[in-house]
């Protein structure tokens, strides 16, 4: 488990990364009264929140943006699944940074917020919801930054920003869903099937039996819910890849290509050149 923290406008900023091999568990406590957001890039993560004499648990996935309030009578124990790779975003202020912050600012939260800002408990859970294609995106960059040092403090202030952008404007629209929560439950179980079979990937067809749920759905929610069709998030996670093993590992470009799923190396140039404006022997080591 790998724990990057920041301060970014009086608010700390928790990136979290996790590939191990079993089980782990994490407990923290708050110091403050405290307004957090989480956002789930991968993972499972069921959380034991203990508050006076109550208990609750919450079970947090893949795709999932949360919000609650804590204080210091709050203890927090993570059970972190070693069945998928975790990444999630967590982000923390306190009431009282919230009070400073310029008038049109923090309306926003009063608007949205009202029960997590006035609290009548030691815990209150707030709005809680499937990321929208834009927050996935943002979450996703965050990850994915090759940035260093002071330009990737910048980097991560502008995508902190932009992903508390979103959160809010998911709950300032109207919420006629066009897509069920129980589908889009299927929807991140084919995206983690795709992500995880990138070489091999199953056809339409049979992901959609995986998931259970037919191939017009499939299509037409998937590109809906992620803001691509399926075959250009198989593309898009091959390159990725491809960019990483390129700048990390001692493959060659050929050997790269083919760990992917490219079965030809131009082919395999050309989309790459496409996707990052430069040729895979152009990555820096």
């Amino acid at each position: 488990m790998t724990t990057d923290i920041l301060e970014i406008n009086n608010f700390v900023v928790l990136i979290e990364q996790s590939n191990d091999t079993k089980t782990t568990f994490e407990k923290c406590a708050l110091d403050d009264q405290v307004i957090g957001f989480s956002f789930y890039g991968s993972g499972n993560v069921e959380i034991d929140i203990h508050f006076g004499n109550q208990k609750k648990v919450v079970k947090n996935s893949s795709g999932i943006a949360t919000s609650f309030y804590g204080n210091k009578k709050v203890e927090f124990i993570h059970k972190i699944s070693c069945k998928k790779p975790l990444q999630s975003v967590s982000i923390f202020t306190t009431l009282k940074n919230l009070n400073k912050l310029p008038k049109e600012e923090k309306e926003i939260y009063i608007s949205h917020l009202n029960l997590l800002l006035n609290p009548k408990d030691d815990y209150v859970e707030g709005p809680f919801f499937y990321m929208t294609a834009e927050m996935q995106n943002a979450v996703s960059k965050i990850f994915k930054t090759n940035y260093t040092g002071t330009l990737r403090k910048l980097f991560l202030q502008s995508q902190i920003t932009e992903l508390l952008a979103h959160f809010f404007a998911y709950l300032s629209k109207d919420k006629k869903e066009t897509i069920k929560t129980s589908e889009k439950e299927k929807l991140f179980k084919a995206k983690d099937i795709i992500s995880n079979n990138i070489a091999t990937p199953p056809t339409l067809n049979e992901l959609s039996k995986m998931i259970g749920l037919n191939n017009n759905k499939l299509k037409k929610n998937f590109k809906e819910l992620f803001g691509v069709p399926v075959f250009k998030y198989l593309q898009n996670e091959r390159l990725d890849k491809a960019h990483e093993l390129l700048q990390n590992s001692e493959m060659n470009i050929q050997e790269v290509s083919w760990f992917v799923g490219y079965e030809s190396v131009s082919s395999f140039s050309n989309a790459f050149l496409k996707k990052f404006g430069f040729r895979p022997s152009e990555v820096n080591k």
